[in-house]
Parts: structure tokens; sequence; C-alpha cells
């Protein structure tokens, strides 16, 4: 999978630790941002059933020519689908959608804690995981205590936990909960907005390292040991955001980007978004 870093998921398989997020891309841009994220040498791809744009992933899979055991492939299940029967039904229509026979991972995009449903998810990802629909299974925007309960009431402990997470946001309460359960945290929205990007101590770090503020925060997220996929249409910055295995952050520059924190949540929190 191209020189990307990898960590090894409490299943056994590994996972790409950069890749490429597509949330908010149109489908008038998906296939080629895709195919120019792939040709970069980007091997891991973020996208969800809501997202509304995996048929173009599945198109610039396929117009790549790359083997499918070079990609890593993620997709989500979406709120309208939290059951057994239902979970399988989505996923199968997800494949469909993205041209392939399996993806390296399926999450339930939100809990949705209302509804009290999503540990019928959970099971639903089991049965997908057991139908070999995918290999790797997960969640998105669990709390501490929607993870406890399905690992409590699963067969099968969740393999990664993607969340919310950049400068001003560092969720170290549910980062540190994901690492005793052995789950690995996935950061979307990694670079934040103006706040991350032109914060200044970001921005001195970026200074000090001949590097831009989005290099810098996806570099900390690195060597932080998450998993991170930013999103751009933009191929200059498809490539620099990919530019960032050749230099590293000191110690006193991790915990300064860390220390920007102000609870700066862009999204909804997981209790609240039914």
């Amino acid at each position: 999978m191209s020189d990307v870093p990898t960590l090894t998921l409490n299943d056994g398989h590994r996972i790409p630790q950069l890749g490429f997020g597509v949330w908010q891309v149109s489908t008038e841009d998906i296939v080629a941002s895709v195919a120019t994220a792939l040709e970069i040498g980007y091997r891991h791809i973020d996208t969800a059933a809501i997202y509304g744009n995996e048929e173009g992933v599945g198109q610039a899979i396929a117009d790549s020519g790359i083997p499918r055991d070079e990609l890593f492939v993620t997709t989500k299940l979406w709120n309208d689908s939290h059951g057994v029967d239902a979970a399988v039904r989505a996923a199968t229509d997800s494949l469909a959608k993205l041209r392939l026979d399996y993806v390296d991972l399926y999450l339930i995009h939100w809990p949705t804690p209302a509804r009290e449903n999503y540990v019928a998810a959970w099971h639903g990802l089991e049965k997908v995981q057991s139908a070999g629909l995918s290999r790797s299974i997960g969640v998105s925007n669990f709390t501490e205590e929607h993870l406890r309960r399905v690992i409590a009431e699963g067969s099968v402990v969740p393999a990664v936990n993607q969340i919310e997470v950049h400068p001003t946001l560092t969720q170290e309460d549910i980062i540190a909960v994901n690492d005793e359960l052995g789950v690995i945290t996935e950061a979307y929205s990694p670079l934040g907005l103006s706040a991350d990007l032109e914060d200044e101590t970001v921005r001195s770090v970026a200074e000090a390292t001949g590097r831009t503020p989005a290099q810098v925060i996806l570099r900390w997220h690195l060597q932080l040991g998450r998993v991170v996929f930013p999103k751009s249409v933009t191929p200059k910055r498809i490539k620099e955001n990919f530019e960032v295995f050749d230099f590293e952050l000191s110690d006193d520059q991790v915990k300064a980007i860390s220390g920007v924190n102000t609870d700066n949540r862009l999204g909804s929190h997981p209790n609240d978004f039914n």
C-alpha cells in the first residue's frame, strides 16, 4: 500500500494511517478527485452511503487498475438501516455501488442513541463481517457509553472509532477509552477550520518546520497514532496532504499543538444527533 505507514487493527488486519476522505465531494468532482489521490499514492479511501458518491469512488477505483489487495476501502451504514437484516442489505447495496466484492472496513456512521437501536446495528455489522462483505467492522461518533455497550452485548470489539478530532477539539477522554479497549482512533475533519489552520501555535510550528499548517496538523495526528484522511478536490492540496512522511515534529511541538484545544466541535455531538 505505497509508502504510507500502517497500523494493526485488533482483528489482525492492517490499515494505512493516511487516507483520502470524500465527505462533501460532489458527484461532479468525485471521480477526478479519487483518481488524483490514487495517482499520488493514496491507497485508503473513506466514503459513506450518505455521502452519495460511492458510485464515483467505485468508478475511480475500477479505472485506476490498481489491484484490489493494494487498496483499503471504508464505507458506512446510515441511520435508516440499524438492524441485522437491514445492515446486510445496506452493505450489499454499497458494495454494488462501489463495484467491490467486499470493503476493508464497514462502520456504523452514528449511534443515534435516542432510537436505542445501535446495538442491533452492531449485530448487523457482525453479520456483515461473517458473510465476508467487510473484513473489519467498527463504529463512528461513539461515546464511551456506546462503545462499552456494543462490546458488552456483541461478540466483536470494534476495530476503530471514527470521531471528530483536530487541534481545537482533541477529544482526549474518548481517545483514552479507545486506547484502553484496543480500538484505533480515526480522526475526521482532521484539519478543523480556520481556528485550527490559523492558530498562532500551529503557524509557529509550521514556520519552524518549513511546512504548511495543514501538513503540520496531519503530522501531529500521525505521530499520536491516529488514522487520518483529509479531504480536498484541489490536486495541489491533495498532493500536499500526502507529503507528510519526510519530517517529524518534536515532542514539544506535538504537546504544543495538543494544547491548542478549546473543545471547538464543528459537527453534532453524538448524544444529540438522532
